[in-house]
């Protein structure tokens, strides 16, 4: 008695879904593809929102940019809900074990009184500017148009949610687990003359309509600057005066920065690429808002880094919008 084994080969009719295979062809798709592109309503909507009857749910008018096809905009992290979560879990846990070290040993007993002073003035009333960039980005990802595009600015409102809460465990571990410092911070980010500029800032992007022009105020401009001025020079001044352990502490915002500027960078050159008019726009909103920027940043500057370490920031700033595309921006 033989056995005879026969093998068949089955075809798919198609490989992936009908909304990759529209716009990658019928192959594959990645994970990040099936969860980011023509996704969200475009037709048959039943009505128009109650609080805006002029617009549609998803109205590509909401901003003066011009796109055929919001689709093009891409994340270069290829970040869906599973990647980013997995990719900010790990972040998250190399923090944890940093603040835990620190409170284990108590390192920042030793500070002197000068540098939490410092920390104190320029480091703790940021977490107030963090919470605005959380309600800034989470208002993109409501009126933007396409999920690649608003799926990047969620996860951003939810990054700067936590910052937000890291900074204000520094200043509980100054203080002891007191509210004290935190409160004070309060106060300056309130009525110090120094912050007013950047609290200014903050408090007019919040009603900002045009969504486009609210990422190049908060995301490109605003973090551009703030971000290596307060935890690269100021944490570089820092350790120069002996208290390089507040470095552990800034170390997750310093990571997060490096990668946050890929996509918004990836983001802003889809867009000026694709049309002069679209160029234009952009470079007269960025100068509009980089003035703006550095002048509320002065006085910060002089309370730590010091006028020098702006200037040096703006120049690299420059030399990234240059990168970009942007040619007629003067940072």
């Amino acid at each position: 008695m033989s056995v005879e084994i026969k093998t068949t080969t089955v075809e798919t009719l198609r490989n992936t879904f009908s909304h990759t295979r529209r716009r990658f062809g019928d192959k594959p798709a990645t994970r990040y593809q099936e969860a980011s592109f023509d996704i969200e309503a475009a037709t048959n909507f039943h009505y128009r929102p109650l609080w805006q009857p002029d617009k549609l749910l998803n109205d590509p008018t909401r901003t003066a940019v011009v796109m055929p096809d919001w689709g093009v905009v891409s994340d270069p992290r290829q970040y869906y809900y599973g990647a980013y979560v997995q990719a900010r879990a790990k972040m998250q846990e190399n923090a944890e074990h940093d603040y835990a070290f620190c409170e284990k040993r108590d390192m920042l007993a030793s500070l002197d009184e000068r540098s939490r002073e410092q920390i104190g003035a320029l480091l703790l009333p940021l977490r107030h500017a963090e919470l605005g960039a959380n309600m800034n980005n989470s208002n993109i990802a409501a009126d933007g148009l396409g999920t690649s595009l608003t799926q990047m600015h969620m996860f951003h409102a939810m990054d700067r949610l936590g910052i937000a809460q890291y900074l204000s465990r520094i200043g509980l571990m100054l203080d002891d687990g007191d509210v004290l410092l935190l409160a004070k911070a309060k106060q300056q980010w309130l009525v110090d003359p120094a912050w007013q500029g950047l609290r200014r800032y903050v408090e007019d992007t919040l009603v900002v309509r045009d969504w486009f022009e609210l990422t190049l105020a908060q995301n490109l401009v605003s973090d551009g600057l703030v971000y290596p001025l307060l935890f690269h020079k100021f944490d570089e001044q820092l350790s120069a005066n002996g208290a390089g352990q507040v470095g552990m502490l800034t170390e997750f915002m310093r990571l997060w920065f490096a990668e946050s500027q890929r996509w918004v960078d990836a983001l802003c050159k889809t867009v000026i690429n694709q049309s002069a008019e679209n160029k234009a726009l952009v470079e007269g909103w960025v100068d509009r808002w980089s003035q703006r920027a550095e002048a509320a940043l002065r006085p910060l500057a002089a309370m730590g880094p010091g006028a020098a370490a702006l200037d040096s920031v703006c120049g690299e700033f420059a030399v990234r919008l240059k990168k970009i595309g942007l040619t007629g921006v003067s940072a």
